[in-house]
């Protein structure tokens, strides 16, 4: 899910310093990296859904406001009781289903809903009234403000069939096997092509299997993004990343931490540093005014409450951390 290759390849290689025999003059050059392009896009079955038949009647006053000083508003007409069924049916159809969205608190109020709306099906018909607490989860929310334990403990119950779907946030996009996902569904347009195949590549994992994925959006404008997402996903026409030239507050952070563990002579920690793509080119000057401000020499008295990090000696050509660094 990233493009150019070359870009990419670039930034994960870094830079190494040419020398004299070699015809590299001692600049810096790019460190070899083998590019292996498998050549296979895999096949991905994505639909459009929309719940109602015209969006262009939300909003719309379903209700007019009670009046009274402390009458509520209009009720005006939601997508949301049309698509929480939808989303149901969708789940009790896949054995592992994962539900995207984009905000923590609607990750919560979705999951919260969906079980709501299952115990209500399960149940309808008997005496009981209400979900009680000990009811079984059809799904859960999975999102960065829960502890890192809770998260893994959330995904083995999905891994393991005691949950048939996650309504989760970006922090289930990379790097977590989820082992046999069915089916993706992506409330609202994910934003990006590369987003929507991270996401909508979660299912499918076994070979040959397609990766199915559903995308809900909730306005007119979300369908219109929403519907030219799909087609450059269809196409792999992922949009282009740059990685960052000079970061100054990435090179900041870097050298207090290298310095806070050892010495390093400047010459020697400059090289380190242009070893690293974005910084490459990173001039003496601009590193020279990096060091001055973490040692403490700023160009006006508008610093003057930033606290040193580095001790510098200049004579020696030597950096260390201060305490506390």
């Amino acid at each position: 899910t990233q493009r150019p290759l070359e870009e990419i390849a670039r930034f994960l290689g870094g830079t190494e310093a040419g020398t004299e025999a070699d015809g590299g003059g001692g600049e810096r050059r790019p460190r070899p990296v083998a590019i292996v392009d498998a050549g296979v896009r895999k096949p991905m079955e994505i639909e459009v859904v929309i719940p109602i038949d015209d969006l262009a009647t939300l909003g719309q006053v379903i209700d007019e406001p009670v009046s009274g000083a402390a009458a509520a508003g209009p009720v005006r007409r939601s997508i949301w009781p049309a698509m929480h069924p939808r989303l149901l049916e969708l789940v009790l159809e896949h054995r592992s289903t994962l539900i995207f969205v984009n905000a923590r608190r609607l990750a919560e109020r979705l999951a919260t809903r969906l079980n709501e709306l299952h115990w209500e099906g399960e149940s309808r018909g008997g005496e009981q009234e209400g979900r009680p607490p000990d009811a079984p989860e059809l799904v859960k929310a999975h999102h960065g403000s829960l502890s890192r334990e809770r998260r893994l403990e959330i995904e083995d119950d999905l891994k393991s069939g005691r949950l048939r779907g996650l309504v989760a946030t970006s922090s289930l996009e990379l790097g977590i096997d989820m082992g046999a996902v069915d089916l993706v569904v992506q409330i609202s347009s994910p934003g990006a092509v590369s987003t929507g195949l991270q996401r909508v590549g979660r299912a499918g994992h076994q070979v040959g299997a397609p990766s199915r994925g559903k995308i809900f959006p909730k306005h007119r404008a979300d369908l219109l993004e929403s519907a030219v997402v799909v087609e450059r996903m269809r196409a792999g026409q992922i949009e282009e990343t740059r990685y960052p030239r000079n970061p100054l507050d990435v090179l900041c952070q870097q050298i207090v931490a290298m310095c806070a563990l050892d010495e390093w002579r400047v010459d020697e920690l400059a090289g380190v540093v242009r070893s690293a793509a974005p910084f490459a080119e990173l001039s003496e000057e601009v590193l020279a005014s990096v060091l001055d401000l973490l040692s403490g020499r700023y160009p006006s008295e508008e610093f003057a409450e930033l606290r040193p990090r580095l001790v510098w000696d200049r004579v020696g050509g030597i950096l260390r951390g201060r305490s506390g660094a």
